[in-house]
C-alpha cells in the first residue's frame, strides 16, 4: 500500500514500525457542542484507512482522543452555570452517537485529556530538563528556535512567520524569549478547571494533549498520523517538535490529512449561515449517505457538500442497496455447480478495488469498481445462475462495502404520510377513550425517532 506521506510530500510504500501492527493516531473533537459537517470527514476517512489495513490482515491500534478541556468548553460552562466537566461528558456521548450513525467504529481508545494531566506534567518536566522549555509567572513555553526541524512538516521557514501570527501568540507575549514560543502549560485563571503542578495550579496547552496521550496509547513513533489539514500547521509541527525533543526520536513515520470541505463552494462558517451539524444533515439524509458521499471523492482532494452532490450521493448508494436487495432475493437459487467465468470476473473486480484502496486510500475509484461490480451482477446474474456463484457475488459486494463502513441493508424510511396516519389513529382512539392504544402508538413513534406535542391547535410532531 502507498500513502501520500504530508511529511515528504510524496506516495510511499506503507511499512510498519512493528511487523503485521499498526498503531494509528488521529486528533479528535473538542467537546463543547455537537460536531459539525466537517468534523465528519477525518472520522469517515481514517476509519475506513483502519477498516482497509485490518482486511489487509494488520492488527490496528487506533487511538483518537476527546479533548475535554479548552477555552470553547470553559466558556459554555460558564454561559450554563455548570462544571466545564458537564459540558465535556454531555458532548463526548453526543459525539459518540453522531459517530455510531455515521458507522464509524469507537477508536481502540479514546483517551480524555483531563485524565493524562500527570503525565502531560512529566513531559513538561522534561523538556524544561533538557533545554527546550521554560518557565514564566506559572506559564512553562517552548523554546521553538531551539528545535531545529521546526517546520518540516507545515514547509513554514520559522524566519518568515511573522511574529503576530495569531495561530501561534498566545496571552504573556512580552514574557516570552521568542515571540514564536508556545504555551505547554498555562496558570489557572478564575472560574476555570485547574490541577496542581510544580509551576502552580494551571492547565496542559492543547498541543501538549496529543504528544502525551499518543505517547502513552501507541508509543514513542506512530506508524501514522492523521487529521484535517488545517491541523498541519500549527498543530501537529508543535506535536512534532514537543514529541521529539522529549523523546529524542522520530514522532511519526506517516503523515495522512484529509482536504478541506465546502458548503456550496463557499467556506463553512456560522456568520455566512452555511454551518451545519451532523445532527442538522441527518434529519434531511439517513447518516449513511453522507458516509458514502465523503468516500466518492480522494480523502486529499477538497470536497464541496450541496445538496445536489448529497442527492446523486443517495441515488448511488441506492443502486448498490437494490443490486443487494436483488441478489438476496434469488440466492435461494437451488442450482448446483459454480460458474467459473463469474468466479473470475469477481477475482478481477476485488484485485481491482484493493489497487484502488491500496494507491493512497483512494476510495472514489473503489466506489466505481463496486459500480461496474454491480453493472456485472446485474446482467450476469439471474435465478439460473449457480446458487455458489450468486453467493459470491452477493458476498462480494457486502464485503467491499464493508471495508468502506457502508451498511449494505436498506433502512426503513419512515415518510410523514405514515406519521400523520400513525397521528390520526391516535387521535381517534383518545375519541373513543382507548387510552391504551393511544400511548401504544405514542410510544411506537418514539422508539421510532417521532416526538409529538400535544397542543391547542392540535398535534405537532418533530423528528428527534
Amino acid at each position: 500500500m502507498k500513502i501520500f506521506n504530508t511529511l515528504t510530500r510524496k506516495k510511499e510504500t506503507f511499512v510498519p514500525i512493528n511487523e503485521g501492527k499498526v498503531g494509528i493516531y488521529v486528533c479528535g473533537p473538542t467537546v463543547y457542542d455537537y460536531i459539525h459537517i466537517g468534523n465528519a470527514r477525518p472520522m469517515i476517512v481514517f476509519d475506513t484507512l483502519r477498516r482497509y489495513l485490518e482486511y489487509k490482515g494488520y492488527e490496528v491500534n487506533y487511538v483518537s482522543n476527546f479533548t475535554d478541556v479548552d477555552d470553547k468548553i470553559i466558556k459554555r460552562a460558564n454561559e450554563q452555570g455548570v462544571d466545564a466537566k458537564v459540558i465535556s461528558e454531555k458532548y463526548i456521548e453526543e459525539v459518540k452517537k453522531d459517530m455510531a450513525a455515521m458507522n464509524v467504529r469507537e477508536a481502540t481508545t479514546h483517551p480524555k485529556a483531563t485524565e493524562e494531566i500527570p503525565d502531560m506534567i512529566e513531559m513538561v518536566k522534561v523538556l524544561i530538563e533538557k533545554g527546550y522549555a521554560y518557565e514564566v509567572s506559572g506559564t512553562v513555553y517552548f523554546r521553538t528556535r531551539k528545535f531545529a526541524d521546526y517546520g518540516k512538516l507545515s514547509k513554514k521557514n520559522i524566519d518568515d512567520l511573522r511574529s503576530g501570527n495569531r495561530d501561534l501568540l498566545v496571552s504573556g507575549e512580552n514574557e516570552k524569549e521568542d515571540s514564536l514560543d508556545f504555551v505547554l502549560w498555562k496558570p489557572k485563571k478564575e472560574g476555570e478547571p485547574s490541577w496542581p503542578s510544580p509551576w502552580g495550579d494551571g492547565r496542559p496547552g492543547w498541543h501538549l494533549e496529543c504528544s502525551v496521550m499518543s505517547k502513552k496509547y501507541i508509543g514513542d513513533i506512530i506508524d501514522i498520523h492523521a487529521g484535517g489539514e488545517d491541523l498541519i500547521f500549527p498543530h501537529h509541527e508543535n506535536e512534532i517538535a514537543q514529541s521529539e525533543a522529549a523523546n529524542g526520536t522520530e514522532f511519526a513515520r506517516y503523515w495522512m490529512h484529509n482536504g478541506f470541505l465546502k458548503i456550496n463552494n463557499e467556506k463553512m462558517s456560522k456568520s455566512l449561515g452555511n454551518f451545519f451539524t451532523v445532527r442538522e444533515i441527518a434529519d434531511k439524509y439517513p447518516l449513511q449517505v453522507i458516509r458514502f458521499f465523503m468516500l466518492s471523492a480522494h480523502y486529499r482532494s477538497p470536497l464541496n457538500f450541496s445538496a445536489d452532490l448529497v442527492e446523486a450521493s443517495k441515488n448511488g448508494l441506492d443502486r448498490i442497496l437494490t443490486a443487494v436487495d436483488k441478489l438476496r432475493g434469488i440466492s435461494s437459487s437451488d442450482t448446483t455447480g459454480e460458474d467459473e467465468t463469474v468466479a473470475k470476473e469477481i477475482a478481477a473486480y476485488i484485485e481491482r478495488f484493493e489497487a484502488a484502496m491500496d494507491d493512497d486510500l483512494n476510495t472514489a475509484d473503489a466506489i466505481s469498481v463496486i459500480f461496474e461490480l454491480i453493472k456485472y451482477t446485474n446482467i450476469n446474474i439471474t435465478e439460473n445462475t449457480p446458487k455458489k456463484s450468486i453467493d459470491l457475488a452477493l458476498g462480494t459486494i457486502e464485503k467491499l462495502c464493508g471495508i468502506l463502513g457502508i451498511i449494505t441493508e436498506k433502512e426503513e424510511e419512515l415518510l410523514d404520510s405514515d406519521i400523520e396516519a400513525l397521528i390520526n389513529e391516535r387521535q381517534e382512539a383518545r375519541k373513543a377513550k382507548n387510552f391504551a392504544r393511544a400511548d401504544e402508538i405514542r410510544n411506537k413513534l418514539s422508539d421510532m425517532g417521532i416526538i409529538l406535542e400535544d397542543t391547542r391547535e392540535g398535534v405537532k410532531w418533530k423528528r428527534a
